[in-house]
């Protein structure tokens, strides 16, 4: 079936996302800023200018059959995190699902934050969440809007809940090769796996109400600097304890309820449901940076 698809928001996992879709499914990307129009056409599918938040600005999308919501409040604090996540979230879905010719799912991506301390334990999509931030407690209530709202209308929601995102220009080799490391667990997925993921529940017609979106191989932080630096050919970094990094006075309060969060994501749905991944750890999703930073 070829599939009419928007992706609003579509930056750095929704432009993947795209290239992915494009040979099968009309795709349409939305961006607001002009620079972000450019991305969508340089990546080879249709462009649409308009903010989420403006329902008027969103009736120059075409209708489609699925929407993925992959829109970014841009690193801004809990507000403007409020303002994208939570209203522009319910005005595309009460704009799209109003529409004669309506949507039959959403995909709304999310993140790992909302699960907050788990002491390093693991979690999954049974687990209670717990953010412990302002911002990631707006995501969690985003994520309710994400499930609920569209069955108002008859339709279906799925939360995409991606762990950190890695891949083109967003390797960090810096941070791990030069240190200081504090240490912790990291939760992670190749940018090409987040889009596949996104791209194998829609395709596959996979109607979970969240699903994790996370690699095999939750790793923790000074190991992974030592393979780095290892695979690198540098010395090994210096590292840091949580106590160590906690005792910063310059700390914003974000910053050390990030520090003190610990846990491991499981995949264990996304590969029963039969998702393969192109990354599946670290070790290969690393390999073309190590390469580059190693070449002559």
């Amino acid at each position: 079936m070829t599939a009419r698809v928007a992706i609003l928001g579509c930056g750095y996992v929704g432009l993947e996302l795209g290239r992915q879709l494009r040979a099968d499914h009309d795709v349409v990307g939305v961006r607001r800023s002009d620079p972000g129009v450019a991305a969508i056409e340089d990546a080879g599918f249709e462009a649409v200018q308009a903010d989420v938040t403006d329902a008027d600005a969103l009736s120059a999308v075409p209708d489609v059959d699925w929407v993925v919501f992959a829109a970014s409040s841009g690193g801004r604090g809990a507000e403007a995190a409020r303002e994208v996540y939570v209203d522009g979230l319910r005005t595309a879905i009460d704009h799209f699902w109003d529409r004669g010719d309506a949507p039959e799912r959403l995909v709304y991506t999310s993140s790992t934050g909302v699960y907050g301390d788990h002491d390093g334990g693991w979690v999954d999509e049974t687990t209670t969440l717990d953010p412990q931030t302002e911002k990631t407690r707006v995501l969690a209530e985003a994520e309710h809007i994400a499930r609920e709202r569209p069955v108002e209308y008859g339709g279906h929601g799925t939360v995409a809940r991606f762990a950190g995102l890695y891949g083109p220009d967003r390797y960090r080799l810096e941070r791990y090769l030069e240190g200081p490391v504090t240490a912790g667990y990291l939760n992670m997925v190749h940018r090409d796996d987040a889009a596949g993921a996104v791209r194998f529940l829609l395709e596959e017609d996979h109607r979970e109400d969240v699903v994790l979106v996370v690699d095999d191989e939750p790793v923790e932080k000074w190991a992974f600097a030592d393979w780095l630096a290892e695979q690198c050919d540098v010395p090994f970094p210096p590292k840091q304890t949580k106590a160590e990094r906690l005792a910063d006075s310059d700390l914003s309060s974000t910053a050390t309820r990030r520090i003190q969060t610990s846990k491991r994501c499981s995949n264990d749905l996304l590969r029963s449901l039969g998702y393969e991944f192109v990354y599946p750890t670290f070790r290969e999703g690393y390999r073309d940076a190590i390469r580059e930073f190693t070449a002559p």
